[in-house]
């Protein structure tokens, strides 16, 4: 959320007065046209070292397909992603929509977290690596590429230190909430065109509007493509910044309101025309759904999480950090005890700037709407209500989990180490060393380390072989025992991420509607008897009772899904899902690496 540029006549952060003694910041002072149009050669280093340690922090999964990141089940949805995008663009089908899970509806994609903007350019990188390769990718790009351009808009806007600004980039994409997302939620992590985004609509030139405005609108439809999550709290964040932005400047807001309401006109009208089908497909197509599959309100942090280190993190305590958050992924704040004092100070410091008020203002706000709708410290819920609960019933942001309002604040902190460490830039070593030992201080316990990963269960050599074909005729289906639904780890999603979307499913992981007339949210599939008897059998290690309805219903059940074949991975004979269906449809056997039971025959 900045405002201003060096390189122009008269930037919007300009400030009547500089307090004695102060060195100009790159907002205070008009700057010659033209200057740092070019990148320099720090600039190439900088972008390197972002790339390195994005490469770093993913070192757990290069060459090690076995492995996945501590959310697997997350990763293995999102691996499915780019694999059913690369799929949509080498076979020209219809990307919003899939029936490669959930068999015979299919899933509604643009309804799910797709990424089709990464997927779509990344399809190159899935067809010759194959998935996992492809994920890992776009964690590295939506890293390091988050703090690439955070560093450019620092240092073409903000600061003039190159220095300054590669800190503040660097905190802006591998702070800890980034690096949390990052291991599971890609659309969370893709934040790289934020900076761009804000710096279309805060322009202080007030020429090109035009040129300005459908730029914006190009973004700000490639992102819905990204992450409609990160829209919706930019949008917040952005109003609230220009809100209090013009509160403390206001011959600035005057000068620019009409400038950025045609910038905004322009762009919501190129947007609005891009995104018009892909918004109804989302919200009217198959597989539409109303609401969400879990009580998001419950997702929201502990106030104590801001001055915690997160597990991800040299001085992290995992356990102390799972205490406070609702799931690994989650840990947004956790900003150290000693980050949080320093930009107490630097706000103090820097206070007669219109920008570092509005910066205040914006991620005090967002810090305490991340606490959800009553504040709880230490895992103490004091009953005091918090401002989300002013929120909470607003469409759309009804719909956002609260812990991530926190991420507001990981940009808003990056810009104030950016401006603290350009203001005293040209200063004595007496006042220089001072605030930079503050900031190696602040920022060296929140240093990320590499991602943790969990072993993933292998793909059956049948299903990875392709020995299945000569099951599955087209038309019909491959059938992972048990067909999960509503759990995160899916065999099905798995399967068909690694294979590239060979053949077709039942199940999945995914968010869909009850039923054909419920559209309420659920994960996964609505639930057929078969699978539901399944899943009890799985859940508690019994076998459950058979007869002769179980063995109708389960011949419907396997019709509705049009199978062709069953395949259990791992199977031994003493597991109480393969007596299960054993049960249901007979002996099967053994093959490679799994158990199968050929349905042909009982289904005609």
């Amino acid at each position: 959320m900045v405002v201003g540029r060096p390189d122009t006549d008269q930037p919007v952060g300009l400030t009547p007065t500089v307090p004695p003694g102060e060195v100009p910041a790159a907002d205070d002072v008009p700057a010659r046209r033209n200057r740092r149009r070019w990148p320099r050669p720090v600039d190439a280093l900088v972008v390197a070292g972002y790339l390195a340690l994005a490469v770093l922090l993913t070192a757990g999964q290069w060459g090690r397909p076995g492995r996945l990141f501590h959310q697997a089940g997350d990763q293995i949805l999102f691996e499915w992603m780019l694999a059913r995008a690369a799929r949509a663009v080498t076979g020209a089908e219809n990307p919003l929509h899939s029936t490669a899970l959930n068999a015979p509806d299919g899933v509604n994609l643009m309804a799910n977290t797709s990424v089709l903007g990464l997927g779509v350019p990344l399809t190159p990188v899935t067809l010759l690596g194959g998935p996992q390769v492809a994920f890992l990718v776009a964690v590295v790009a939506c890293l390091a590429g988050t703090a690439t351009a955070w560093y450019a808009l620092l240092a073409r806007r903000l600061v003039r230190s190159r220095p300054a600004a590669a800190v503040g980039g660097l905190f802006c994409g591998f702070a800890p909430g980034m690096v949390s997302q990052a291991g599971a939620h890609l659309h969370m992590a893709a934040q790289f065109l934020v900076p761009v985004i804000l710096a279309l609509v805060f322009r202080p030139r007030t020429d090109r509007v035009r040129r300005d405005g459908v730029l914006l609108g190009l973004a700000v439809a490639y992102q819905v493509f990204l992450g409609e999550e990160v829209l919706v709290f930019l949008a917040l964040a952005a109003g609230v910044f220009a809100g209090t932005y013009a509160l403390a400047d206001r011959a600035a807001a005057r000068r620019l309101a009409p400038v950025v309401a045609r910038r905004l006109g322009i762009g919501a009208l190129v947007a609005g025309v891009l995104l018009a089908y892909p918004l109804w497909f989302q919200f009217h197509g198959p597989g539409h759904y109303s609401g969400m599959p879990f009580y998001a309100r419950g997702y929201r942090l502990d106030a104590a999480s801001f001055t915690a280190a997160a597990r991800q993190s040299v001085a992290g305590d995992g356990y102390r950090a799972g205490l406070l958050s609702p799931n690994p992924t989650e840990q947004n704040s956790y900003f150290g005890p000693f980050l949080p004092l320093l930009a107490v100070l630097v706000v103090v410091r820097l206070w007669r700037r219109p920008l570092v008020r509005a910066l205040a203002v914006c991620g005090l706000l967002f810090a305490l709407l991340s606490l959800g709708t009553t504040i709880v410290v230490n895992r103490h819920d004091t009953g005091l209500p918090g401002p989300y609960r002013l929120v909470a019933g607003v469409p759309l942001l009804d719909l956002v989990v609260p812990a991530r309002f926190a991420l507001v604040c990981v940009p808003v902190l990056g810009v104030l180490l950016a401006l603290a460490l350009d203001r005293v830039r040209l200063r004595s070593a007496r006042t220089w060393a001072p605030w930079a030992g503050a900031v190696v201080a602040a920022l060296l316990p929140l240093a990320p380390t590499p991602i943790r990963t969990v072993p993933a269960v292998p793909v059956p050599a049948f299903v990875a072989d392709g020995d299945w074909r000569a099951y599955v005729p087209p038309g019909r289906t491959l059938v992972p025992v048990p067909p999960v639904t509503g759990a995160a780890v899916s065999p099905a999603t798995l399967w068909s991420a690694r294979t590239g979307l060979a053949f077709t499913a039942p199940g999945g992981f995914f968010i869909g509607p009850r039923g054909a007339d419920d559209p309420t949210a659920r994960w996964g599939a609505p639930d057929r008897p078969t699978s539901v008897l399944l899943r009890r059998a799985a859940e508690t290690g019994q076998v459950p009772a058979i007869g002769a309805a179980e063995r109708r219903q389960a011949v419907e059940d396997l019709r509705y899904w049009r199978a062709a074949v069953l395949v259990q991975a791992d199977s031994s004979p003493g597991d109480p899902v393969r007596a299960t269906v054993d049960a249901l449809v007979g002996p099967g056997r053994d093959v490679a690496g799994a158990h199968i039971w050929d349905v042909r025959p009982l289904l005609g």
